[in-house]
């Protein structure tokens, strides 16, 4: 049978109905307390697949089914195996939490599947990479990168943090401490508060912070989603703002706007994408996405959307949708993407996002923060050296 109807693997002809058909999986955490960003993320994965589909530039279509993460590595792991074992998925993307997309990054390499994940740790294309990994989101160095610079220049060197204690917390401890500390060299660690994550009570954590605060010259805050958002409401209402600057990883998210309200007000923030933005095809992006699901897009959004849309380029390119051979191909391969002339490098699979650092500013109208651009550094200033991530493929 295999030599009547070629290669399964080559794309084009054959008399297989699906022969022209490519699977994905999408990995969300649909319930839990990432769920409004799984949302923004699933939205722009479906934009880009209908957009592919629509398209003459592609001789074939995706389809697609998706799975609920709920958070949990061990769950996650089930969904990718349905996803790939059962339901036929040669590529898989997703998981916003950080220890479950580590979790799939061993999946992707034990079976072989090429993943984009949507979370943020450094690791997982540092000392966690693989060769079928390959990430858009921008991760915790890139992002460390402008915060610290900026919060050394601004505000000063002594630093107390509040992370969420999970993989994506000490990630941001890790990176913006490294940073700080080759920027300064009176760099201070006056001290570091954990919650679980899933916390709704900061209480303790804020009348702890409140204590040093006179010591520090700025709160740097790694959290995101509804934890980060019940944070700055908890900390405005407490008066925190008052007594010290807060600088945050993701409160320029728009989920994080939302459920923190004038909490946000006048806090700092590390931007990974804002839709104003005028790089590459984003507007074009901003107004499809727009369009679609009548509200504007935010950083899960366009890490669903060029997610699919850079492995599907390398899938055109290959002339194939073994997940091998379009691996081997997206490696180092150029995309025009919403940041403009983009790549995932060869060293670590890691896209060379810029970054920007942000001020969330009470708005005109209405209750949800404004975010000011404050300062830019370009991909290749925001992302480490090569020899430094701790990936070695």
């Amino acid at each position: 049978m295999a030599g009547c109807v070629g290669d399964p693997d080559e794309l084009g002809g054959g008399d297989d109905e699906n022969f022209d058909t490519v699977q994905f999986g999408v990995l969300e955490p649909r319930t839990g307390e990432f769920s409004a960003l799984a949302k923004e993320h699933y939205q722009g994965t479906r934009l880009a697949i209908q957009q592919i589909n629509d398209s003459d530039e592609f001789d074939f279509t995706i389809e697609h089914e998706e799975y609920d993460t709920q958070l949990d590595p061990a769950t996650a792991t089930q969904q990718a195996t349905q996803a790939v074992q059962s339901d036929g998925a040669q590529f898989i993307s997703g998981c916003i939490s950080s220890s479950a997309a580590l979790a799939i990054n061993s999946f992707a390499a034990d079976n072989e599947v090429v993943y984009t994940p949507g979370a943020a740790d450094i690791s997982i294309t540092g000392e966690n990479c693989n060769e079928y990994v390959f990430r858009f989101e921008t991760n915790t160095a890139q992002i460390a990168a402008v915060m610290s610079q900026w919060t050394a220049d601004e505000l000063g060197d002594r630093i107390v943090y509040h992370i969420a204690d999970y993989a994506y917390g000490e990630s941001v401890l890790n990176e913006v401490e490294t940073r700080m500390e080759s920027s300064s060299d009176s760099y201070e660690r006056v001290g570091v508060t954990r919650s679980d994550q899933g916390s709704t009570n900061f209480e303790a954590f804020i009348s702890q912070i409140s204590d040093v605060s006179d010591e520090a010259d700025a709160l740097v805050v790694g959290m995101t989603g509804s934890d980060l958002a019940i944070f700055l409401s908890q900390a405005s209402s407490r008066g925190l703002p008052d007594e010290i600057p807060i600088v945050t990883t993701t409160g320029s998210f728009r989920a994080v706007r939302a459920g923190g309200g004038e909490g946000v007000y006048n806090t700092y923030s590390g931007v990974r994408y804002v839709p104003e933005i005028e790089t590459g095809d984003n507007q074009a992006f901003v107004e499809a996405y727009e369009s679609e699901y009548d509200a504007p897009p935010d950083n899960f959004s366009r890490v669903g959307y060029e997610s699919i849309r850079m492995v599907a380029n390398g899938i055109r390119e290959a002339g194939s949708r073994d997940p091998t051979t379009v691996r081997e191909t997206l490696s180092g391969m150029e995309h025009e993407t919403i940041f403009g002339p983009n790549r995932f490098r060869e060293c670590d699979q890691q896209a060379m996002n810029p970054v920007w650092m942000g001020e969330c500013v009470e708005p005109d109208s209405g209750e949800l923060a404004d975010v000011e651009l404050l300062t830019q550094l370009s991909g290749e200033e925001a992302a480490p050296d090569c020899e430094e991530t701790g990936c070695e493929l």
